[in-house]
């Protein structure tokens, strides 16, 4: 569901909660049910769980607990010389009484908007329906509130926690007994359990396992949460907005927790542009991508090619197996990581997962969503491949396809353009195929740069790669290659890279597929190409031809102009000097580009390569949904001309 509306989380409304938030941390009180208590301790380990039981002391009455005095207790046993509070375990005290804190807030924004308050004004009047229907708001109400309150915890805190929280997981034994009776209830219960563990003996050794033990806990409190969430009703309201913290980048959104700043960049094997043969078209457009990304501004939180229009937030690479495309993606890395490295910029390499796809309904579209939100912190330069994307973004209508990803392609959808779309120009996704024909028709409309992976095209080409290969036999056994050299061309000299996209791209000056020429010559006969109502006239006859063309294709067409129109190099200097370009203010930036741009543009002619690119976007758009019809008829000439031969050696062989 998409969610059309934002609500300020105001910082006054939340003031106003703190107190009652500190007062549970002082003190709450909760009776065990009788199945936490009975509790086999035969899963994991079983002193803490027996202790967990025990935790009443063998009393039925209801168990005080004190969160604020427990932490005092640890400081005592911990750091017995210090007075003050020791920082990490003040930090955690603070994040837990903040989180309690707009849980607060959310429990009292859900009872308004579900209309539980009117409800409970009535309750003493409410017949059955009206009991049923309060005691179901209860409950969501509660499981929201905790939720709330556990994703805002651990915002907080796992930036601090260690790297390996495995010996912390294995003294957990999870949650006895969840509550969602009521926010009360629910509090009660959960810090009731949080409580208990920080006093056991065994589990904290320092002040870090107490960050370390309250992101494990509270991360379960979550997975407990969106277990049961599908049995909650009256939930509207949680999932057709968003709620953002003033101030501050925490929001949010329905059920979805996915920390920003959380993820890890990804390892990958370090290549330079020069190792790969051919693909000059390739490697001059993620040359582009690089630069670009690196244009990004961090105090603006935007990036100046946004506003000259030469900038890609989703892109596709294709081109047959064997060509490259895994060989480039590292290349794009690389050259991102050494500037970022040399500019001081945070970088996230962020490929998608293999294991994206659940067969568990919904989980798909979570893992999805967990994948993607990082794409929208401002804090770093992302670039997020998606290798083989035939495989998770597979046309929806064709047979067979999974639920999996069509949740998959939902998601993409949404947070590529719709009201989850944040793109601050600062992180690019590449789809990287052998078979874009198979894509889903809406994924390929949301790519705003193409380019084909062709690998190694001429005789020099296939010289560089076998070069490149002997050159490794020759440092170990010098004098084993017993072979003459090329004359007249040095080793790599035509792997470098382009001048510009007009060095490359092959003058085009009329359609190469048939139905995209014939709309052509009707148009060129009722108006003159430099008229602006040739192309309107155009678009609307392609769409006849072709109905899936859209406003989507034209606005792609126009990204694929101002990609033109941006396409220069920038200057050696500013790479090796950053306080010449790269540290400059945003204004500044986007003046120097300017600046460029005109320059560049001297000698280009806009109906020219207006053209161009409208031909070159619209033979792609035939070839591609001519290419799965194509397929499928090879494949089934193929069968029949398998079949005939079997039947001629099987009347051979009687």
């Amino acid at each position: 569901m998409e969610h059309n509306s934002t609500f300020p989380i105001k910082q006054s409304e939340l003031d106003m909660l703190r107190d009652e938030a500190t007062s549970y941390l002082k003190s709450i009180e909760w009776e065990q049910s009788q199945r936490a208590k009975n509790r086999d301790g035969d899963t994991k380990d079983e002193s803490i769980l027996l202790y967990l039981s025990r935790a009443n002391n063998g009393n039925n009455a209801a168990q005080l607990a004190s969160v604020s005095k427990t932490v005092l207790g640890l400081k005592k046993r911990l750091l017995p010389e210090s007075v003050a509070l020791p920082v990490l375990l003040n930090q955690t005290l603070y994040a837990v009484q903040e989180g309690i804190t707009l849980g607060l807030w959310i429990r009292d924004s859900y009872y308004d908007a579900s209309g539980l308050s009117s409800l409970q004004e009535r309750r003493s009047t409410l017949g059955q329906k009206g009991r049923r229907e309060f005691e179901s708001k209860m409950h969501t109400a509660t499981a929201f509130m905790l939720y709330a309150s556990a994703y805002k915890i651990l915002t907080d805190l796992k930036p601090h926690e260690t790297d390996d929280l495995s010996v912390m997981k294995q003294k957990f034994a999870g949650i006895p007994e969840v509550s969602l009776l009521s926010p009360l209830k629910g509090l009660s219960c959960s810090l009731f359990y949080y409580d208990k563990y920080l006093s056991h003996p065994d589990l904290i050794k320092s002040d870090q396992d107490v960050v370390d033990f309250t992101v494990v806990y509270f991360e379960a409190l979550i997975a407990e949460i969106q277990l049961r969430k599908s049995t909650l009703e009256y939930t509207e309201t949680i999932e057709d907005r968003t709620y953002k913290l003033e101030h501050s980048d925490f929001a949010i959104s329905g059920w979805s927790n996915v920390f920003d700043g959380a993820a890890k960049s990804v390892e990958f094997n370090k290549i330079q542009f020069e190792q790969i043969v051919g693909n000059r078209d390739a490697k001059h457009f993620a040359r582009r991508l690089t630069e670009r990304l690196l244009s990004y501004d961090f105090i603006e939180k935007k990036n100046p090619f946004q506003e000259l229009g030469g900038f890609m937030p989703v892109f596709m690479g294709y081109g047959i197996p064997g060509t490259g495309k895994s060989m480039l993606i590292a290349a794009i890395a690389t050259r991102l990581k050494e500037h970022c490295d040399n500019l001081d910029i945070p970088f996230l390499f962020h490929p998608m997962p293999d294991t994206l796809i659940s067969t568990f309904q919904g989980g798909s579209a979570e893992k999805m969503v967990e994948w993607m939100k990082p794409l929208q912190d401002p804090s770093k330069i992302i670039f997020a491949p998606i290798d083989d994307a035939e495989n998770n973004l597979q046309e929806r209508t064709a047979q067979g396809v999974s639920a999996g990803v069509k949740e998959v392609i939902g998601v993409f959808l949404r947070y590529t353009e719709g009201a989850y779309a944040v793109n601050y120009g600062n992180s690019s996704i590449g789809l990287f195929t052998n078979l874009p024909e198979m894509l889903d028709k809406a994924v390929i409309s949301r790519v705003q740069g193409r380019f084909k992976i062709d690998g190694a095209r001429s005789e020099h080409d296939f010289l560089d790669q076998d070069y490149l290969w002997w050159q490794k036999l020759q440092k170990t056994m010098p004098g084993f290659i017993n072979m003459d050299n090329p004359e007249g061309y040095k080793y790599l000299q035509d792997q470098g890279l382009a001048k510009n996209l007009g060095d490359i791209l092959d003058q085009i000056d009329d359609p190469n597929e048939d139905r995209v020429r014939q709309v052509f010559n009707k148009i060129d006969e009722l108006h003159e190409e430099d008229d602006h109502m040739f192309y309107a006239a155009l678009y609307k006859s392609i769409q006849e031809v072709f109905p899936f063309f859209s406003s989507r294709d034209v606005r792609n067409i126009q990204s694929a102009i101002s990609l033109r129109l941006t396409d220069f190099d920038l200057e050696k200097d500013w790479f090796e000097n950053p306080e010449v370009y790269f540290n400059k203010n945003y204004d500044t930036k986007f003046g120097m580009l300017q600046e460029l741009m005109k320059s560049n543009m001297k000698g280009l002619n806009f109906s020219d390569i207006r053209r161009q690119e409208v031909i070159r976007y619209l033979d792609n758009v035939a070839t591609i949904a001519d290419t799965d019809f194509n397929r499928k008829v090879e494949s089934r000439v193929s069968q029949m001309q398998i079949e005939l031969e079997a039947r001629e050696r099987f009347g051979k062989s009687e």
